[in-house]
């Protein structure tokens, strides 16, 4: 998943600390996304309209998922990202996806003269662009996350990526994606790394998710200045019936 040369950057830039990183859902929900949080116990997790993530302590006990059954109610789903947990018997797991958890060590970060701010009025097309191109989960109000930038053409949405978990010192930039028929141009990396740039000026370190089976997402990644922190797991568990 990593060459040796991602490896050595790793080592050098010292990215295996950053505990808030190992559950940012969690850090997320407790520090600057509370607002948006619904909680029950130690269990926690976005309102669902949002995004699906929620998140529990680390090392949870009995009581945290009787408390996230509580949450999600009878057959509801809980979207674990990044940690790894093994819930009791009575969950099934409906998703265990390997990803990988990216850290921006020396991206080339810039404003984008053709980025736009993206706003409520944009979510349908959003929506639409994310249907097509599935780079992970959006919901009508992600958008309030953070801020979301687009690039059009002919007055038509035709990339876009924004901020998703925010937590103390860091923000993930996610739902970067291109329609099908302008891929190849740099429009993704453009808004990478205006991202990058605005994230870096608010003091935060940019961070990303991808998927494990993305290759070239991931090479690409690498190539704008992150490097793989960790690999991780995107599990979905369903609760009792």
């Amino acid at each position: 998943m990593t060459d040796r040369i991602t490896d050595e950057r790793a080592l050098e830039h010292g990215v295996a600390g950053h505990p808030l990183l190992d559950n940012p859902a969690l850090a997320a929900l407790t520090g600057p996304h509370a607002r948006f949080a619904q909680r029950y116990g130690g269990a926690l997790r976005y309102h669902p309209d949002v995004c699906p993530m929620a998140a529990l302590p680390d090392s949870p006990t009995g009581q945290d998922w009787s408390d996230a059954a509580e949450l999600v109610g009878p057959g509801g789903s809980l979207f674990l990202p990044v940690v790894s947990n093994r819930p009791p018997a009575d969950w099934d797991t409906t998703m265990d996806l390997p990803g990988v958890q990216m850290i921006d060590v020396g991206a080339d970060a810039r404003p984008d003269d053709e980025a736009v701010t993206l706003t409520t009025a944009d979510v349908p097309e959003m929506t639409d662009l994310v249907q097509r191109t599935r780079p992970g989960p959006f919901r009508p109000r992600t958008i309030e996350m953070g801020t979301y930038l687009g690039i059009r053409r002919n007055d038509r949405l035709i990339a876009m990526g924004g901020e998703r978990l925010s937590l103390p010192g860091y923000t993930e930039i996610s739902a970067v994606c291109t329609a099908p028929e302008f891929r190849g141009l740099g429009l993704a990396s453009r808004l990478v790394l205006d991202l990058a740039h605005r994230i870096r000026n608010r003091g935060d370190t940019p961070i990303l998710h991808a998927d494990a089976r993305n290759v070239g997402a991931i090479r690409l990644y690498q190539q704008l200045g992150f490097v793989v922190r960790r690999e991780v797991l995107f599990q979905v568990f369903t609760a009792p019936q």
